[in-house]
């Protein structure tokens, strides 16, 4: 949990945020000025004119009126900026080193989680964007944070390397159980990554809630409109070689058809995206199709994203919905209501693997 009750002079409005959150990640949204980077750097303790009061866990931080404040170094806050801010003079290895005290342990995990061993011994002037981000996040694993703060760290990257730091960013959250304060402008990183998201405008929290609860809001709504996926993890559970296809048994269950994967064995983890524009709906059983993974769920909430209509879609067996994109006409001929049951298609080589 933190606890957050504080106020910042900036240069256009002073920052106020009153806001409790959850111990998982919290996407931190808003237009370009707002105060985002300002937020994750009062937190981090970076920022001197902060007053208030910062609490992670039962950890005080910073209480004005009673005349806390931890220097930043104490505060044991991992700050991963934009730039990933590697030390160039150091190798990967040095640079995840810094700041672990020691921690052999730490290190080595941190290490093992972001895959880094064939890029230990290189300067990062020979890495690439994506690899600089998986250091900077094992440095900031490795010293222990009780606190993770992300700069949209996915920001300078193109979409294929983006694609492969995610699983990277959901292994730490599933791993490590450390909470994170996630920066971004992606409503798709936020609906993948987020339990939550607090969205601000000018220095003051405008929202605080579910990413799909706000979806109405014109800042995320326009935002939403560049596209949603569904991000799943899961693990092969076999191969159809001849069939051209491997089957992946997600975390609650579900066994999906998926491109055949060569390089992986059963039992190896795997993470997938699906575009939520590219799974049909169907409201009777479904024969006669191509898509060789139907999926039973039911309507848990029916949103408009832009033009569209975004249908959220809960399994029985729990777990994250799955999002649905389609045109107000289909929801309407379709006579799609709240609570209904239905069924999800799904081609097999719509999934994308990660």
């Amino acid at each position: 949990m933190i606890e957050l009750a504080l106020e910042l002079p900036l240069a256009r409005f002073s920052l106020r945020v009153d806001a409790q959150l959850g111990g998982g990640i919290t996407a931190i949204m808003g237009p370009s000025g707002s105060g985002k980077t300002s937020l994750l750097e009062a937190i981090a303790g970076l920022r001197p004119r902060t007053r208030g009061r910062i609490v992670v866990n039962g950890t005080t931080l910073l209480d004005t009126t009673a005349g806390v404040r931890i220097r930043p170094e104490r505060r044991r806050v991992g700050y991963v900026p934009q730039d990933a801010g590697l030390f160039p003079h150091l190798t990967a290895l040095d640079n995840v080193r810094f700041g672990a005290r020691g921690a052999t342990d730490r290190v080595r995990a941190a290490i093992e989680t972001l895959e880094l061993t064939p890029l230990l011994s290189r300067y990062p002037a020979t890495l690439s964007g994506g690899e600089k981000q998986r250091v900077a996040l094992a440095r900031s694993l490795a010293s222990d944070p009780r606190l993770l703060l992300l700069d949209e760290p996915l920001a300078a990257l193109d979409v294929g390397l983006r694609e492969r730091i995610v699983p990277y960013l959901l292994r730490i959250h599933d791993e490590w159980r450390v909470p994170v304060l996630y920066v971004t402008h992606g409503v798709g990183e936020a609906l993948t990554l987020a339990e939550s998201v607090l969205l601000l405008r000018e220095g003051t929290v405008e929202a605080h809630g579910p990413a799909l609860e706000l979806l109405s809001r014109p800042v995320i709504s326009r935002a939403a409109e560049a596209g949603i996926e569904n991000l799943l993890t899961g693990r092969v559970v076999g191969h159809d070689e001849e069939g051209g296809t491997t089957r992946v048994a997600l975390d609650d269950g579900t066994v999906l058809s998926v491109p055949f994967l060569s390089a992986r064995r059963p039992g190896d983890a795997v993470s997938l995206a699906i575009r939520a524009e590219d799974i049909v709906v169907a409201t009777e059983p479904v024969h006669g199709l191509s898509a060789r993974n139907v999926i039973e769920v039911r309507i848990a909430a029916i949103d408009r994203v832009g033009h569209d209509a975004l249908l959220r879609c809960a399994r029985v067996a729990g777990g994250r919905p799955w999002l649905v994109r389609i045109t107000p006409s289909a929801v309407a001929s379709l006579g799609l209501v709240t609570g209904q049951a239905v069924r999800l298609a799904i081609k097999s080589h719509s999934f994308r693997v990660l």
